[in-house]
Formats: C-alpha cells, structure tokens, sequence
C-alpha cells in the first residue's frame, strides 16, 4: 500500500460543517429503546436510504470536492452505495473500484443507484491500491476511512445521539477502517460523560495492532461474515491515532457471535443486519463491554445477500 499520502486529521469544527451538510440530505435515524430496559438502544444506521451509516461521511466528502475534479473511491460496499448515493444527489459522477469477491447484494444496489463498479482482485486491499493509483493521475480519492471529511460524516452520528438520549452512555461501534469509530471519537471526545467502545472481527484487526504495535502494521487477515469490516488499512491512516486517543476499550468478536446477534436482533427487534451491521451487538451480547449509564450499540448497516442472510437463521 502506499506510504506517502499526507492525511489531516478532523476536527471537531469538520464535525459541525458535517452536520449541516448531512441535517440538509439526510433525516435523524432512529434510536430504537425495544421493550425491556437492560437490553441496549440501537442506533438505527441500517435505516438510512442506502442501509448503511456510510452514506454521512459520503455526502459530506463529495460536497467539499470541486465540481469539475474527478471523484474515485474503493469500497467492500456500503461505502460505495454511500459514494453513489451521494453523486445521484448532488448530480455528481463517481468512479467505485470493488474487489470481484464484494457482496453480491451491494455489488447489485450499486448498479440501482445507477454506478457500474469497478471490479479489480479479490480483496478490498487489491480495489483501495488501484483507486489509490487512479487518485495519483488526477482524481481525488476519497478513501472509506482515511479521509477527514468521512471522518468528520460519520461522527454525525454522535450529534445525533445527544439529542436523543441522555448521558451517561456507553457508545459501542464495529471497526473496519475506523472511519466510524474515528467520527464517534471525535465527538465523544467533547462528552466527558460519554464512553466509546470500538469492536472488531477476531479474522479482522489491523486498528487495534497497529494502536498496540504503536505504528502501522499489516495483520493477517481472515474470512468473516463480517466482510465490511474485513482487510488491511492504509498506511498511515489517521484512524489509528485517532482510536487509540479516543476510545476507551476495543474488543474482538468471533463469526459465532456476530450470527447470534443477527438472530438475535431478527427476533427480538424485527431488524434484518448484515454481519458487520450487528458486530456492536454482538459485543453487548457477549459481555464483552465495560458499561457506564445506557448501552447504545450502532447497528451500522443491513446490506446482506438474502441467502446469506437465510443461512444464518437457519
């Protein structure tokens, strides 16, 4: 991967010009309490027009990119729904590089939208180095987590949130690329009564290497149901710095438990949620996170292939 893209990290002022963009694009999504008051609130992520939270940091990226600069991204999906959705809006073109092994789901709602995805290797790792080299010949590359603008969309989110509930509360996030947890933390970090926990696949986790490593490291990375959250990072990436300054605890959860929390949050809240969607869940389920005040988990997306998703409530 590249080591020589210089990224500034955001601020909690990129924050607030975030959510006047996404407040314009985007209604509230909901913060679901169900019916017994030990089980966490869900932040309804999965609700958003594309299904996921990445259509915030999506928005908010392409709207401070000038008009006449071509736009390119990589995405294992959800970022790419939320790129495409954002370029139909904003009457924008958008070019979206996907690994051939992307979901099939989010492969197709992509041709919806109206995008014909680029389709190169057979890992996110393979799609993000081609964009990378499109974003060296003149693009403007806009990365699914390693950008201060995603960055500062997603944390959005936390906005929300404070008008939603009060604190004290416990925030629990998945962790890919660390754009969402990064967005959260930032916003986190201005609550004192607000914790975050960030949680990833155990077949997944370069972030909290390379926080406990203290440098970037590549990790070896493995199958998941959880594929949103699954490949290396960027070299370099902001996110790292960022997580480890503004998370207090980060977990790992195993496919085993992210299946019981698909079902779980099928059955018990009528929510469908892909792997990576249920990942928070599946941490609260395990008991796996230090609590302080309510637990809200973010359930971050639903874009899941009807037969895989068949599979696990089978």
């Amino acid at each position: 991967m590249s080591a020589d893209r210089v990224v500034r990290a955001p601020t909690p002022d990129d924050l607030d010009r975030a959510a006047e963009i996404v407040r314009g694009q985007l209604r509230p999504t909901p913060l679901d309490e169900g019916l017994d008051p030990s089980e966490p609130l869900l932040k309804l992520e999965s609700m958003q027009p594309t299904g996921s939270f990445k259509v915030r940091g999506a928005l908010n990226a392409l709207t401070n990119v000038d008009r006449d600069t071509p736009v390119v991204t990589a995405s294992a999906g959800n970022h790419g729904l939320g790129m495409a959705y954002a370029a139909r809006r904003l009457g924008r073109e958008v070019t979206v590089v996907v690994s051939n092994e992307a979901s099939p789901a989010k492969v197709e709602a992509l041709r919806r939208l109206g995008t014909e995805p680029v389709q190169i290797g057979t890992s996110v790792e393979d799609a993000e180095a081609y964009a990378l080299e499109l974003g060296r010949r003149g693009a403007h590359y806009v990365s699914p987590y390693n950008d201060p603008d995603v960055i500062a969309g997603q944390g959005t989110i936390g906005l929300e949130l404070a008008g939603q509930a009060e604190g004290p509360m416990t925030v629990v996030c998945p962790i890919g690329g660390g754009g969402l947890a990064s967005g959260v933390g930032l916003w986190a970090s201005t609550r004192p009564d607000v914790r975050l926990v960030g949680v990833e696949s155990e077949l997944s986790t370069p972030v909290s290497e390379s926080i406990r490593a203290g440098l970037w490291v590549e990790t070896e990375i493995g199958p998941t149901i959880a594929d949103g959250l699954s490949g290396n990072i960027e070299r370099g990436s902001v996110t790292v710095d960022l997580i480890g300054r503004n998370t207090d605890q980060l977990v790992t959860v195993s496919d085993i438990e992210i299946r019981d929390a698909i079902r779980w949050l099928a059955g018990r809240r009528g929510l469908v949620a892909e792997g990576a969607g249920a990942t928070a869940v599946a941490a609260v389920l395990a008991g796996k996170v230090g609590a302080e005040g309510r637990v809200v988990a973010i359930v971050s997306g639903r874009n899941i292939a009807l037969s895989l998703y068949a599979a696990q409530l089978a």
